[in-house]
């Protein structure tokens, strides 16, 4: 079996409104959402885009990189509870937001008003309902988090999270190889365990042949078996 390098995760060269049409969008309305007024940010992953506990008056689509969302406990910990990939989007809200932002990798953001969101999606409620389905989704996914967090062993969270990544990342297991875009210490903000013990969950996926590492590339050499051991099943994705 031939490998072939990819992208890093989240960066696969296809744009905003192309993702907005694969997630079932149709194109006139893709059109308006990127035509909307905004602005493109370039979003480091060193410090936090955005803080918990302000007010959130404006919307955000992820048009490469990953977006991060967290929450602090009150010795200072850190738990990312979801991820955005390219395509997806965070929503407006009413009053001070109880989550911080935070680029997972070097990202790029399309950042627009919500009173020009919401106007779009009150004239046209086709918008309403592709954002409903998008709200419906994240939440299953919010769902499988917690479930990862609170039942799976060490190991499961982690091979769960690395195929996760791979299916919203549009991944050929069979034939390519992930570019890992995660540090130690985020998989462990988003499995709730600590960096030491994720580095002992790599070694321990590697030595049962369920994947090879070579710098930030994954290989997923048993991809059947892998899943097996998440208890992985991709339907809440969809």
């Amino acid at each position: 079996m031939t490998i072939r390098r990819t992208r890093p995760s989240g960066d696969s060269g296809v744009s905003l409104r192309d993702r907005l049409i694969q997630a079932g969008l149709e194109e006139q309305y893709a059109d308006m959402l990127v035509q909307m007024p905004h602005k493109v940010v370039q979003v480091e992953p060193r410090r936090p885009f955005r803080e918990p506990g302000v007010a959130r008056d404006e919307v955000m689509f992820v048009r490469s990189g990953i977006l991060s969302k967290f929450k602090t406990d009150g010795s200072g910990r850190r738990q990312i509870v979801a991820l955005r990939f390219p395509g997806d989007g965070i929503l407006p809200r009413e009053g001070a937001a109880d989550y911080g932002i935070q680029a997972i990798v070097k990202s790029e953001v399309m950042v627009g008003r919500a009173e020009d969101f919401n106007e779009l999606v009150e004239e046209n409620p086709e918008l309403a309902r592709f954002f409903w389905k998008l709200i419906q989704r994240h939440n299953s996914i919010g769902y499988e988090w917690l479930v990862n967090t609170g039942r799976r062993d060490s190991t499961a969270r982690v091979a769960h999270l690395l195929c996760e990544t791979a299916e919203r990342s549009g991944i050929d297991v069979r034939h390519d190889a992930m570019v890992n875009p995660f540090t130690q210490q985020q998989i462990a903000d988003i499995t709730g365990q600590t960096s030491v013990n994720v580095n002992r969950v790599f070694a321990d996926l590697e030595r049962q042949g369920l994947i090879k590492r070579r710098g930030r590339e994954i290989q997923f050499t048993d991809w059947s078996e892998l899943r097996r051991v998440a208890s992985f099943q991709p339907g809440y994705l969809q």
